[in-house]
């Protein structure tokens, strides 16, 4: 089963792609699944689970979040309340297990202030992301494969798609075990990290829409 388990839709804000667009083109790109996690808020996923119930697609949708900690982004898959951000690392763990939402330092050595938790904050998360499709300096991905071998975390990739073209651009493969839930197989490391990374002009155009952004007052898209 192959789940893009880092997806952001317009309910990020810097993202351009609606729940919708999400859902048709997982299914195009023959993905199990995704997981929605926007920052700092579960709407976009619940609003996708709605969706893809409506459409009786057999896409499985993992409510998500990617939350602002004070030490750097992590992503909480499988709760349906925000965490609040600006805690930290081991707070916000905590609060994510009061949820049962698994939790997983993406690009963990993503070069940016405040983008990645590191090898320290690495330590007590159930996995890490190996393989993100966004991180253009191959070193930053490297960096989170020798950590989770080091610190024996189960492997995972998401696209940390926020436009279209690059859904399951990586994706993480999944085996279940019986009637195991899908989290419960990253758990036990019943996963392997695949897919490429996206190309420059992909980048670029998103580095572009963000300069824009930042000059003009904010529309969120539903």
């Amino acid at each position: 089963m192959r789940f893009d388990l880092h997806v952001h839709s317009t309910y990020s804000g810097d993202s351009v792609t609606t729940i919708h667009e999400i859902i048709k083109q997982a299914e195009v790109a023959g993905l199990s699944g995704v997981a929605i996690c926007d920052h700092n808020t579960t709407e976009g996923g619940l609003r996708a689970a709605r969706l893809a119930e409506e459409l009786h697609t057999d896409l499985q949708i993992i409510p998500g979040i990617e939350v602002s900690t004070s030490e750097g982004h992590l992503l909480i898959l499988g709760v349906t309340e925000s965490i609040p951000p600006g805690r930290t690392v081991k707070e916000t763990i905590r609060a994510a297990e009061r949820l049962d939402g698994l939790s997983i330092a993406p690009h963990p050595f993503k070069y940016g202030k405040k983008k990645g938790i590191g090898y320290r904050g690495s330590q007590n998360v159930d996995a890490i992301e190996t393989m993100n499709s966004r991180c253009r300096l191959i070193c930053s991905n490297r960096r989170a494969r020798e950590a989770a071998e080091a610190l024996q975390k189960p492997q995972v990739a998401g696209s940390d798609s926020h436009q279209l073209e690059t859904i399951g651009r990586a994706y993480t493969e999944i085996t279940p075990r019986g009637g195991e839930s899908i989290l419960d197989a990253i758990r036990e490391g019943r996963t392997r990290p695949a897919g490429r990374l996206a190309p420059i002009r992909v980048m670029v155009k998103q580095a572009y829409r963000g300069v824009r952004r930042n000059l003009k007052p904010q529309h969120r898209l539903k």
